[in-house]
């Protein structure tokens, strides 16, 4: 089914974390409406009585016409036409259990930067196979968002991607202000599979980061990150894109750096010592990258690109192998036959 967003086209966001919650804030501060479903008690009763998320960015009040926040996903999607997700990639099959309205007849865009674990499937992927939707139904915000800077009004830039690009436009246009700038791309697959590999590489970085490597070290090793993501897509799926651009290098240098990095904050951890159990217990929020190395492991048996920083992460997750000597075994062949 061909979709059109129309401009007076209804919004809905699945989900309550902190992209979500960041998403909810731009939408209703342009004064969209936004059908949100919330499946938190405590949340839905916040919302409700002060406009203000207790869970995740709580300093972000919301002005409440705008927002319409719902236990019943059923609800929320019927009264949309744009539907965003944006969950952990793990809980999305368990986010989306209960809907039974149809989504063909919707604009579905995917917020989530990550894998559907036990599937190999992207979001995107996973929607078209499980609810019979077009690619040209669908698109992705992409590019370098903390939705902690985001909410507190930090200058950033996303990409808004489709196929469709007045959909791309459409969407696009609900999200922007004067200090959220937009930008369009058509590479439904090269931007989510750069989202989904920049986590892996941020992985790498806080590894590094929590074994002592310094600056100098850390600058090689994501610039081979960013060769190596590059060489993926392109080897995978040749597009006429440009992997410099923010939606790609951009995404991949602030999960690397950042301070609020989820992925790399669980690199750390791992080598500072701890295992990956008590890594994974320690962390507060889902680092999308722990499942990703597996999956990318999984998808590239068939496309066979050389990828030793993905396959170094997903040793040290998934193969008990010594990060120190994982690290250094990377580190001798870094730069010159990467």
């Amino acid at each position: 089914m061909e979709i059109k967003i129309g401009n007076n086209a209804r919004y809905a966001v699945i989900g309550y974390g902190s992209w979500a919650t960041a998403i909810v804030g731009m939408l209703s501060r342009n004064m969209t409406e936004v059908e949100w479903y919330v499946r938190n008690e405590e949340v839905l009763e916040c919302l409700a009585e002060e406009g203000r998320n207790p869970k995740y960015l709580n300093e972000l009040e919301f002005d409440r016409q705008y927002i319409h926040p719902s236990p019943d996903i059923n609800h929320v999607v019927e009264n949309a036409d744009v539907v965003i997700l944006s969950v952990p990639s793990a809980f999305l099959t368990d986010f989306l259990a209960p809907l039974t309205v149809p989504l063909t007849d919707k604009f579905i865009v995917s917020a989530i930067k990550g894998i559907i674990p036990g599937y190999f499937q992207t979001v995107l992927e996973y929607m078209h196979d499980t609810y019979k939707l077009n690619f040209r139904q669908m698109g992705i915000i992409a590019g370098p968002s903390h939705a902690e800077e985001v909410s507190r009004g930090k200058l950033s830039y996303l990409t808004m991607v489709s196929s469709d690009p007045d959909n791309a436009r459409a969407v696009g246009e609900r999200l922007m202000s004067k200090y959220i700038h937009i930008s369009y791309s058509q590479d439904l697959y090269g931007a989510e599979y750069a989202a989904i590999l920049k986590n892996i590489y941020a992985l790498a970085a806080g590894l590094a980061s929590g074994l002592g490597y310094g600056d100098n070290f850390l600058a090689v090793l994501v610039a081979d990150c960013a060769c190596e993501m590059t060489r993926f897509i392109e080897e995978s799926y040749p597009y006429k894109r440009n992997t410099l651009a923010s939606a790609y290098l951009g995404d991949l240098l602030v999960t690397c750096y950042s301070t609020y990095s989820r992925n790399r904050r669980l690199g750390q951890l791992i080598g500072h010592g701890c295992t990956v159990k008590s890594a994974l217990n320690e962390m507060t929020m889902i680092a999308e990258g722990y499942y990703a190395a597996a999956c990318i492991r999984h998808i590239n048996l068939r496309h066979k690109v050389k990828m030793p920083i993905a396959d170094m992460v997903y040793e040290v997750l998934y193969e008990n192998k010594s990060p120190r000597k994982a690290m250094k075994g990377l580190a001798d062949m870094l730069d010159s036959e990467l």
